[in-house]
């Protein structure tokens, strides 16, 4: 294509004045000014930033296993406070951490809370630490310049540019896990694996979020813990080693899900735990939740949730809240004494001459078997012809009683398992729930174990 003179003579100044202002602002997108504050902002963080190797127990197959991981985190005080996701450092049988020193020392596991995901540690090195300043999350805004610092892929000391995208994010807890209580800070500064539990970092070098999660097949979209959930939980953690929350035993959801009628007030419940507190006061799925001791509540839109079921966790535990429900035209009060809300994950142990693994009965476990009760230990493993595999304990497996004795907890159970091992017994009579069906099970402690079969040898007769 031909150009005129003056169009030709047009290109060449403009080009002339874009290398000019490239020349002058150093970069196309990031002034100066704004690279000296992105600097700074780094510089006043790194010194406490932490790369963590967990070694954390993991079953599979119905055996204990020990597998290092590597995640990251940060310094909150002089006397080494640590903190990152409770996805790094839960379930860890000892925590090993290289500061920004490159010394590395041994941490210990303070708190975990699976709820908000986020982990206490604390270093013990005799001398203070650098830390970080936490900044308020409730004041962020959309657009705002943050870095992403941690160990991306191992990659220690790593930083990533980007913004804030979305200062409340809402994620389904069946979509990106199981954390009710807290929307998500949006980020595209790039968080990998390896980035969890590191900080995000304001210009002002605060940390304004705990880096968390990424959106699997998308490029650079990451979320945050706000650094309010984390202060909240760090608190609790240092004054009672957990977090106590109250339950009700109630799914709720926003007004959206049943009526565009922006004037309609509260917030839909759309399920009743059959075994909680909710159920036995009275009140039913489709009741529209109004009030709480008299407070008004509203979640018009999915939003709304998280804080709505932060304010019920608050409750008084053991003490009676009242309720106001919405039940078509009627008006219903009932009242409901809150219990405490129970461990999200049941602890887990290898049960080795047998050769299987379980777990506490969560209530959520509990709910989905049918039971009516909390007792019974889940098999969460079986091992290729084990004595329990032949026997025919199977995985998900519920077992209710140990010769026709109730099975409570798993604390029971071990106590029962191992008397009967050690005793030698050569018979034990399991009573196990299978789905919707119960059975028995005999487990012939003296048998001979059999090899395991490869499944590929297994073929259907015709």
């Amino acid at each position: 294509m031909k150009y005129g003179d003056g169009t030709l003579r047009g290109v060449f100044y403009y080009a002339g004045a874009l290398i000019a202002a490239l020349a002058i602002d150093g970069c196309a997108t990031l002034g100066g000014g704004q690279s000296s504050a992105v600097l700074r902002a780094k510089n006043e963080v790194a010194p406490a930033l932490v790369h963590i190797r967990p070694v954390k127990e993991v079953f599979t197959s119905g055996q204990r296993e020990e597998v290092l991981i590597v995640g990251s985190g940060f310094i909150i005080s002089p006397d080494g406070y640590v903190v990152t996701n409770e996805h790094v450092a839960g379930e860890s049988r000892f925590v090993k951490c290289v500061l920004g020193d490159k010394n590395e020392v041994a941490a210990e596991v303070v708190g975990v809370d699976p709820y908000t995901d986020i982990a206490l540690l604390k270093l013990d090195v005799g001398r203070p630490l650098p830390y970080v300043r936490l900044g308020d999350s409730d004041r962020i805004e959309a657009g705002e310049l943050v870095m992403a610092l941690g160990s991306p892929h191992g990659l220690a000391r790593s930083v990533s540019l980007g913004i804030i995208s979305v200062t409340d994010r809402y994620l389904e807890e069946s979509q990106m896990g199981a954390e009710p209580y807290h929307n998500w800070i949006q980020t595209d500064a790039a968080i990998n694996p390896g980035n969890s539990g590191g900080p995000l970092v304001n210009l002002r070098g605060e940390v304004i979020g705990v880096n968390a999660k990424v959106l699997r097949g998308a490029e650079n979209v990451g979320f945050a813990i706000p650094i309010n959930v984390a202060r909240d939980v760090i608190t609790q953690f240092k004054a009672h080693k957990r977090v106590r929350r109250a339950w009700l035993g109630l799914a709720l959801q926003e007004m959206l899900a049943t009526t565009d009628d922006p004037t309609q007030r509260g917030v839909v419940i759309a399920d009743v735990d059959p075994l909680g507190p909710a159920e036995e006061a009275g009140v039913r799925p489709g009741d529209v939740l109004a009030a709480i001791n008299d407070k008004p509540v509203h979640a018009r839109f999915a939003e709304d949730l998280p804080a709505l079921r932060q304010m019920m966790a608050t409750l008084p535990i053991g003490e009676s809240a009242h309720l106001t429900l919405q039940r078509g035209s009627e008006t219903v009060a009932v009242t409901v004494v809150a219990e405490e809300r129970s461990a999200l994950k049941g602890e887990q142990v290898e049960f080795g001459e047998w050769g299987f693994t379980a777990t506490d009965l969560t209530p959520a476990i509990a709910r989905r078997a049918g039971l009516d009760a909390r007792q019974g230990v889940l098999v969460s493993g079986t091992q290729p012809g084990s004595i329990a595999r032949n026997a025919g304990l199977n995985n998900g497996d519920i077992i209710l009683e140990m010769d026709n004795e109730p099975v409570t907890d798993l604390a029971g159970f071990r106590e029962g398992y191992r008397a009967r091992v050690e005793a030698r017994r050569p018979l034990t009579l399991l009573f196990v729930k299978r789905g919707a069906l119960t059975r028995f099970v005999l487990v012939e402690q003296d048998r001979e174990l059999l090899p395991a079969t490869p499944l590929e040898a297994i073929t259907e007769t015709e």
